[in-house]
């Protein structure tokens, strides 16, 4: 079921992602009707939340098996005893799925209304809450414990402090305000605390915020993938060049059973040193050493 507009991009960059997808080989297998229909599927599924949320466990403190029961308690608290299954990926065994519901119907818009921005929006559709950054616009009346509608202003065309916008929005659900308009706005340039405690999303994805941090690292499928496809070996040396927020590097020093034969650069140093609380670096000697 679609519900949010198809992604758009620049043209150039449209074809380029379709010329590469419309390989010799997908046009051959399917034909290339079919092949441009699934392409433009694909688009479409790009504007959506993924179906599952994928965590990587860290093996080095605990089992697969009791993070997931610990996961399993936790997203029972999350979701008001609603029973959401933990599944444990086929291939990728120190990976687990969370399925995500949605998008839920019958859910009740309500007059007072917040505006936040696309990667705000984003971020909401996969269980974050609205924090303070993000709101763009807020209803004149808006004050601290009213429930509320947010939307995405997925073009960006909505001015900051606004009281209306009429402009193209998507629904994203509903949350309680932990402030008052004149708070969001008007308060101190320091204040970036949860704005909006979301409530009724429209997708029920789980939130991680302190979720067993030092048990899982939240991390994209594609992600988790990587060091497994490398599949590195104790006494293997291994530089990696990109190395912020640290989930891949983590990963792959976790399959070396934590040798010091890995070595992690990011470009900028102010990135450099953002890592993962699991990771503690020698600042002299840019070695990794684990927390774990």
């Amino acid at each position: 079921m679609s519900i949010f507009p198809r992604m758009s991009l620049r043209l150039e960059v449209e074809n380029y992602l379709k010329e590469g997808f419309m390989n010799k080989e997908v046009v051959l297998a399917f034909g290339k009707q079919e092949a441009e229909r699934k392409f433009e599927n694909l688009l479409n599924h790009l504007s959506h939340p993924p179906s599952f949320t994928t965590v990587r466990v860290n093996t080095h403190l605990a089992s697969v098996q009791h993070v997931k029961n610990l996961l399993l308690d936790e997203l029972q608290k999350q979701f008001n005893g609603l029973s959401v299954p933990v599944l444990q990926h086929p291939d990728l065994q120190d990976v687990l799925l969370i399925p995500v519901i949605g998008p839920r119907k019958n859910i009740k818009k309500q007059q007072c209304e917040a505006i936040v921005g696309a990667h705000c929006g984003n971020a909401v559709l996969r269980g974050a809450h609205v924090y303070v950054p993000g709101i763009v616009s807020a209803s004149k009346f808006m004050k601290a414990g009213d429930v509320v509608s947010v939307y995405s202003d997925i073009k960006g065309k909505c001015k900051k402090g606004a009281k209306e916008f009429d402009g193209t929005k998507v629904f994203l659900g509903n949350g309680i305000s932990e402030l008052s308009r004149k708070e969001i706005f008007s308060g101190p340039p320091e204040l970036k605390g949860i704005g909006i405690r979301m409530t009724e999303p429209l997708y029920l994805s789980p939130s991680f915020d302190n979720v067993l941090p030092s048990y899982l690292f939240l991390q994209n499928l594609p992600s988790a993938a990587v060091a497994h496809i490398l599949d590195p070996q104790p006494g293997e040396k291994i530089l990696d060049l990109c190395a912020a927020p640290g989930g891949k590097t983590t990963h792959i020093a976790a399959l070396m059973h934590d040798e010091e034969s890995l070595r992690s650069y990011q470009n900028l140093l102010t990135e450099f040193f953002w890592m993962h609380p699991a990771v503690e670096w020698d600042r002299d000697q840019t070695w990794l050493v684990l927390g774990l």
